[in-house]
């Protein structure tokens, strides 16, 4: 289980991120071991990026 201390950590590193680049964060802006933590606690890199307020969210399709 996932706990709202892990997910708040991705979300805060993948903030972090955005300003430090000036950009949505890719996977290569992380090392292996972070960037698995992160879809670990957040989902997929898009959903991750959604969930961290970053992207809009995705509509799904019908």
């Amino acid at each position: 289980m996932v706990t709202d201390d892990k997910k708040l950590w991705a979300v805060e590193l993948l903030c972090q991120k955005c300003k430090e680049v000036g950009r949505l964060p890719k996977k290569d802006d992380f090392d292996e071991a972070t960037r698995s933590r992160i879809k670990a606690y957040l989902g997929p890199w898009p959903r991750a990026l959604e969930n961290a307020g970053l992207k809009p969210v995705r509509k799904k399709k019908r």
